[in-house]
């Protein structure tokens, strides 16, 4: 397995760098970090969720960056609460999102890898099952006025019943993948169009040259108007970024740090997590502007690992430092991600939580400051108590499975894997026939000592865990070998 060196440093040691990280940044002008005494509220609480894509652990100043500066956030870290044993839906794009939007694990979730599932005729990817409940579903049903800017990547190119706009979002702006072996007339059209409220629109429309730098400008250009329509009621905003994920083009983040000695590929990488962090503050600010604070949970996570893909080398910055691996991966690199919670006058400034999370617990954890009956099938659980230090229920484990795509289903494993977070203990397998691997995340936070010999009976439990917690779906794992594409029309029906 090509695995970077993680550095070797306890579970402990590295939490205590982690708390004086947050407790050493400077609290920017005109911010207090006193607790501001509970409002009364006008109406249910707004929602803001902050999805960066391909975020890695150690990119943020709150969590030891230090060789570029994210105040922003580091600030938002400052004044709410910071989780240090948070995780993604999964470690790429489609199936985290998948995980976040239906709160399922990845053993239960309908989308498990960024597979296209087809024949030599068709491929395209796995979308929601159209009877599965959305987070946007549940919090309309709830009453709130719903929203999504950024990316979605969880539809069937040829049924636009799939997108946003018919999953549960009142207001949705995004862009669309067509399927593997569409013409090359097909995908140029995609390519150049965007979806808002499901009608196609150029992106030179909304994306005019010189005013953006990219399109996650654009989505937040649309999001501040939408807080300050809806200021009076309850809102959900699911702000889904593309940024930090390797660009399509060569725009012009990296001229942000032009003065700089770093090849011109971490410059640009740089260049968009403080583009990131800028759009954040635009957002923060509105709320601010509003008075919405005491009203408004902003919870800001990353749908995988930091990535080393376009010529991105994720140990420069140490991206996911001090984590093992990367996106695509199920050591904790490929999977342990950022993730802060600020709620003025609801969560206490400074914290920091060691709570064992995960994506799928959002929605539950939605439904539950909406007063909204939580969907049967979820395998996620609400964490509102521990934001506001209540006591909180915990997981037993955590579940993964991941299967690789495209042309990494070509390694000699067939690209199925999984993983298992129980307690301290971190299991692992990287194909059905490979031993498990097993690590003590309290003394070996970069899983470097595999120690799997020296406690059989908790193998036994994560490798029974490995075949229990889990449903069967019709396209995982294959292997490598792609199924007929009607196999999957039969398993959307």
């Amino acid at each position: 397995m090509n695995s970077q060196k993680a550095l070797k440093i306890s579970r402990r040691s590295f939490m205590g760098m982690v708390a004086a990280g947050i407790t050493s940044q400077m609290i920017l002008p005109g911010c207090s970090n006193a607790q501001t005494p509970m409002s009364s509220k006008k109406h249910k609480p707004n929602i803001i969720i902050l999805y960066a894509d391909d975020l890695g652990y150690g990119e943020l100043g709150c969590y030891g960056q230090t060789m570029f500066e994210t105040p922003v956030i580091d600030k938002m870290a400052k004044e709410g609460m910071l989780f240090t044993d948070f995780y993604s839906g999964n470690t790429v794009c489609a199936p985290s999102r998948c995980s976040l939007m239906t709160g399922k694990d990845p053993g239960h979730a309908t989308i498990r890898g960024n597979c296209a599932i087809g024949d030599n005729d068709m491929w395209y990817r796995i979308p929601l099952k159209k009877e599965e409940k959305t987070i946007g579903e549940v919090m309309k049903q709830a009453g709130y006025i719903t929203a999504i800017f950024g990316k979605w990547h969880l539809e069937d190119p040829r049924d636009d019943s799939t997108w946003a706009h018919n999953r549960g979002f009142d207001y949705t702006c995004h862009y669309a993948w067509p399927w593997k072996t569409a013409s090359k007339e097909i995908r140029e059209d995609f390519s150049k169009h965007i979806w808002v409220n499901g009608e196609k629109k150029l992106i030179e429309e909304v994306k005019k040259p010189g005013e953006f730098i990219c399109l996650d400008d654009h989505y937040t250009s649309l999001a501040l108007p939408f807080i300050e329509k809806h200021k009076d009621k309850p809102f959900f905003l699911f702000m889904s970024y593309k940024i930090p994920h390797t660009p399509e083009s060569d725009l012009d983040d990296k001229e942000i740090y032009k003065d700089k000695g770093w090849p011109w590929t971490e410059r640009q990488h740089a260049g968009r997590i403080t583009t990131l962090d800028r759009l954040i503050g635009q957002l923060l600010n509105k709320v601010k502007e509003l008075g919405l604070e005491e009203e408004t949970l902003i919870f800001l996570t990353s749908d995988n690992g930091g990535h080393k893909e376009g010529g991105h080398d994720h140990n420069f910055f140490k991206s996911n430092a001090p984590l093992k691996g990367a996106k695509r991966d199920l050591y904790e690199g490929g999977i342990r991600v950022p993730a802060i919670a600020y709620w003025k006058g609801t969560i206490k400034p400074g914290q920091t939580t060691s709570l064992i999370s995960a994506q799928w617990d959002l929605l539950p954890t939605c439904a539950d400051i909406a007063g909204a009956p939580i969907p049967k099938d979820v395998t996620g659980i609400s964490f509102l108590p521990e934001l506001k230090g209540l006591p909180q229920k915990k997981h037993e484990y955590l579940y993964w499975e991941f299967q690789l795509d495209g042309w990494w289903q070509k390694l000699p494993t067939g690209g199925f894997r999984q993983a298992v977070r129980m307690g301290k203990w971190k299991g692992v397998r990287y194909a059905l026939t490979d031993p498990t691997e097993l690590y003590d995340l309290e003394t070996d936070i970069g899983e470097d000592n595999n120690i799997a010999d020296k406690h059989p009976e908790i193998v036994k439990k994560i490798n029974k865990l490995f075949k229990e917690a889990r449903t069967e779906h019709p396209g995982f794992p294959y292997g490598g070998k792609i199924q007929n594409y009607r196999a999957m029309d039969a398993w959307r029906q």
